[in-house]
């Protein structure tokens, strides 16, 4: 985007523990701090001078703020907090000191004395929000909302609050992964579905430049992310298109004998239901016998695709661990499945291929539709008609599988077992 508009009411949601409340603070301080601070330069490219912020704490003391503020950086003067949970105590505040941004941590700690219920209560946090629009656009204050989220990862209160504000944002990934996506889930000032990727890192978060090579290379400091050596059965690269930004991430998939009643079929990352679309036309169209199989798929980074473009990917990661066949080496795949088992058409598809080429990849396989669009990119165009054709044209050859361990005479009778039934289910499907 280009900055934070004027008068605008913006709402942060994410999981406990996520850095809702450490994004905000590193964003007051770097408006607080002017153009002299390089975060700062890079949210208002025009140079603005330094703004004053309010920053509200509901759910801390001066003491922690502070603390917290020193661990990110030199604590600018235009910095101002609050520790406060009363609604008119805030407002009145506001008015005295006149800030350009106010950031309040958070909307369910704030409260209106003439209201019943406690403060997050689904009438405090609708009376409390929309006094803060009216505050916003009345003084053309800008007004940061965090809110805490749901176990469905929608933020938590009325719906109402969401309608009410400019813009929704969420910031997204695993807690215990370094990397963090900020994504617009609506933005009355600019496009939605776009997003931004940080790296918690112990200054806060930093911007990654080029997330693609980050969630490509677990080593973090390869410089070409398709230059990799030959790859293991059960993994693929994919292009998802996030907004305008193209994002290469790679997709694990581990398929094993099922030794219970119910085959498992577990996701991270990735919608179940989808899944379980892929599975049926891989077995129905392309005739890999997984229905007494164990599936998992994992995107890598802590990511979250929902994206059809990356159905092609995950399908092929699924029969390279099946067949124990991997991807052919410095190869992206592309593509949407249809139920019929042929590809078809996804956006900007040039944008995605140019994408793989500047980060190492040598070739692509994408849908035969539209194969015209990636040509010029500097990288083998493999077009594609089916998911079988995919199947045939970019899988390498057999891997043999690592060896069981031995033990005992029950446990090497049930590898005979698994065994057989996996020739079986291999050889049925050529």
């Amino acid at each position: 985007g280009g900055g934070i508009a004027s008068g605008s009411l913006l709402l942060f949601g994410g999981d406990p523990g996520i850095g809702k409340s450490t994004l905000l603070l590193q964003a007051a301080m770097a408006l607080a701090a002017g153009p002299e601070s390089p975060r700062a330069r890079a949210a208002e490219p025009t140079g603005a001078a330094p703004r004053r912020v309010l920053y509200v704490a509901g759910e801390e003391s001066e003491e922690q703020v502070r603390m917290r503020a020193a661990r990110l950086g030199a604590i600018p003067t235009g910095l101002l907090v609050l520790c406060e949970t009363d609604l008119e105590a805030v407002l009145a505040a506001a008015s005295d000191v006149k800030p350009d941004v106010i950031v309040v941590d958070s909307i369910q700690t704030i409260a209106r004395g003439d209201l019943e219920g406690g403060p997050g209560t689904v009438t405090q946090m609708r009376e409390c929000g929309l006094a803060l629009l009216h505050f916003a656009k009345a003084t053309r204050t800008a007004v940061l909302l965090v809110g805490h989220v749901t176990k469905d990862g929608l933020v938590a209160g009325p719906r109402v609050l969401e309608h009410m504000v400019d813009a929704v944002l969420y910031l997204e990934g695993e807690r215990y992964q370094h990397y963090r996506v900020l994504r617009a889930a609506k933005n009355r000032f600019g496009a939605t579905h776009e997003l931004g990727v940080f790296e918690m890192t112990d200054r806060g978060l930093a911007e990654v430049a080029n997330p693609s090579a980050a969630f490509l290379s677990p080593a973090g400091d390869r410089p070409s992310a398709g230059a990799r050596a030959a790859r293991a059965p059960g993994t693929a690269v994919v292009a998802s298109l996030e907004g305008s930004r193209p994002l290469l991430v790679e997709v694990q998939a581990l398929v094993s004998t099922s030794f219970y009643g119910t085959p498992q079929r577990v996701t991270s990352g990735f919608d179940s239901k989808r899944l379980a679309v892929l599975l049926a036309v891989l077995e129905r169209r392309v005739g890999l016998r997984l229905g007494r199989h164990d599936v998992f798929v994992s995107v890598t980074g802590g990511l979250s695709l929902d994206e059809p473009g990356t159905d092609l990917g995950v399908a092929l990661a699924i029969a390279s661990s099946f067949k124990s066949r991997p991807l052919l080496d410095h190869t992206i795949a592309i593509g949407e499945v249809s139920l019929s088992g042929e590809l078809r058409r996804v956006p900007r598809l040039d944008v995605r291929v140019r994408e793989a080429a500047h980060l190492g990849f040598t070739r692509a396989g994408v849908p035969g539709v539209q194969a015209d669009e990636a040509a010029g990119a500097g990288i083998e165009v493999i077009a594609l008609g089916s998911l079988r054709e995919a199947f045939e044209k970019l899988l390498g050859g057999r891997v043999d599988p690592a060896p069981s361990a031995g033990g005992s005479a029950g446990a090497a009778g049930a590898d005979k077992a698994a065994a057989a039934r996996e020739r079986e289910a291999t050889s049925g499907s050529r």
